[in-house]
Parts: structure tokens; sequence; C-alpha cells
């Protein structure tokens, strides 16, 4: 075997040049995009100033014991500085595993996976029968459009305190159910009832942005495989079953994740809701708000460790969920 040399160089053709070192690259990176690296900059500054320091200066809290009572603050012309002590990774152990760790975590928890289930599948399951129904050619379809869209077009507090009127003692749904000679729930005190109510309006918010997706998803599939669906003799079921379903799938899979996100983090629906008056129905979010900003000390330290937590949570589902997306691809490309 022969092997061709260089005479100027006295290497041998074909080698690979050395590659350059991590500050070269970014040397030539930036001398080759710098009007890219200039026009992101303002974003990367905001973002810093909006996200990254909010979340390491909440990270660094909950290595403390910092509370209202510990924290620098000013009372009249007096300055008082803070005491509070770094403690570690005590806060999570209390929260996970302390004495009272069911009550003050798993219990939320709990019911924050069934709130974050409930709601996403009633989105879910309704959005789709709506968006079936808007694709079928109906006299007034856009009248329905528009009417359907409401829910999702009104400001959240303002449907909130609607719904507050109306599932009140007195209000319209307790006084129809009277008339009907059914009993009357007390919806805003009893637990079930609460959290029952508030999946009922958090359904009412979230039908609508489920619906609109799933109509585009349902008007990008190519009308000609239901075509030739129903000429091979498919039914119906059978053509949503491998037609539809199979065409929504890159849409279904962003909106579901987007809506765990969302329902998983809903603050307002909870808080506007109930306020504070209703311990049992709190999910973590809203919990993690009550112990930063709801009690007398305000426990900064475990609010923010509550935060970390949820930030958690949320990152190692969407990385499962993504990577069981990818390994559902695969089986079915092969």
């Amino acid at each position: 075997m022969t092997v061709a040399i260089d005479r100027a160089t006295g290497k041998r053709r074909g080698d690979r040049a050395p590659r350059p070192g991590l500050g070269q690259r970014l040397k030539h990176s930036y001398q080759k995009h710098w009007y890219a690296y200039a026009m992101i900059t303002p974003v990367v500054v905001v973002l810093g100033v909006l996200v990254l320091y909010p979340l390491a200066y909440g990270f660094y809290l909950t290595l403390t014991d910092a509370n209202s009572l510990n924290t620098a603050r000013t009372i009249g012309v007096n300055e008082i500085e803070a005491t509070y002590k770094f403690i570690g990774f005590d806060n999570y152990a209390d929260i996970l595993w302390g004495e009272t760790s069911y009550e003050r975590f798993w219990s939320h928890f709990i019911w924050t996976i069934v709130w974050t289930g409930a709601c996403v599948g009633l989105h879910y399951t309704l959005g789709l029968g709506l968006a079936l129904l808007l694709n079928q050619q109906l006299r007034g379809r856009t009248l329905y459009r528009l009417i359907l869209i409401l829910p999702w077009a009104v400001p959240t507090f303002v449907t909130v305190f609607g719904w507050r009127f109306m599932l009140a003692d007195g209000g319209v749904i307790n006084s129809f159910l009277e008339t009907l000679h059914l009993p009357t729930p007390l919806w805003l005190e009893d637990t079930f009832w609460q959290r029952f109510a508030a999946i009922m309006v958090n359904t009412w918010c979230g039908v609508p942005f489920m619906m609109l997706s799933l109509l585009g998803g349902l008007q990008s599939i190519d009308s000609t495989l239901y075509e030739a669906a129903e000429m091979d003799g498919a039914s119906k079921w059978q053509q949503f079953r491998y037609v539809t379903l199979p065409g929504l799938r890159s849409v279904s899979s962003t909106v579901v994740l987007l809506g765990i996100i969302w329902t998983f983090n809903q603050f307002a629906i909870i808080f506007l809701l109930f306020g504070d008056t209703a311990p049992d129905a709190q999910i973590l979010v809203t919990w993690a708000y009550y112990l930063g900003f709801g009690q007398q000390p305000r426990d900064f330290a475990q609010s923010a460790a509550y935060g970390m937590l949820l930030l958690a949570i949320l990152i190692v589902f969407t990385s499962f969920y993504r990577r069981w997306l990818n390994r559902n691809d695969q089986q079915l490309a092969i």
C-alpha cells in the first residue's frame, strides 16, 4: 500500500487537520455571525434580567431559612438587616420527607396531578369533538366558531368572577337546581364540589384553544385520504381512527404538552375562584403562593422551594414525554 505525502508539509494527504480550540471556534463564529449575535443580545439581556436572575435568586432562597421576620426590611426610618441563615437542602427534605409532608406537599401534588389529567383530558376530548363538528359543512359555521371562541377571548378574571357569582349559594346554578327539586351543592365550601367547580371552570376556559388548534390540524389533512378510505369501504369510525387521529398526531402532541404545562401551573382560576378559603383545593402553584404571601410569617424559602420543585417536575415530565413521542415516531416509521 502506498501513501501519498505532501513534500511541502511532510504530512500524509487525506489526514484531517487538527480541530481548532474552543476559543478559536468562538472567534470564528463571532466573525461569521456577528450580526446575529448583535440581534439576539437585547433578548438575552431581557431574559437574563426577567427570568435567569429571579430563578437563580429563588434557588438561593431555597437554601436558606428566609421568611418575613428575618429578611432585610425597612420599618419607618429603621433599616433592619437580614438575619436568615444558610441551611442547605433542608427545605427540600422537610417538604418531601418531613413529619407533615403529606399535608403540605403530597396531598397537593396528588390533587394537582388529578386536576391536570382531568382538565387536559376534557380539553382535548371536547375540543376534538367541537373541531370535528365545525369542520363539517354547516350553515352558520362562522357564527358557531365565534360563539365557541368567546370563553377564550374574555379575560380570565372576568370569566372566573362570573362563574363565582353563578356558583354562590344563591347563584343561578343553585337556583336552577332548586326549581328542578335537585340537591344544591356547596360549590365554594365543600372540598369535593370546590374541586369539581375548579375543573368545570378551567374546562370552560381551555376548550376553545384546543378546539381551534385541532380544527387547524383537521383542515390540514388531505381530503383525498378520506376519499381513498371511503372507496376502500372504511366506516366513519375507521376513517377517524386510521386517518384523522394519525393526521392530528403532530398537532395533538404539541397542544397536549402545552395544555399540561399551562394547567399544572394554572394559578388564576384557583386563586380567583377560592382565594385562600379552600386549602384542600389548592394546587401546588397556588399553595406555594399561599406560603410566600398568604400567611404570617411569610415563608419565602419554602415558597421558593415549591417553585423549584414545580420546575423540576415539569422538566422531567417534558423530557420523558418528548422521548416517548420520538420512540413512537420511530416505531411508526419502521
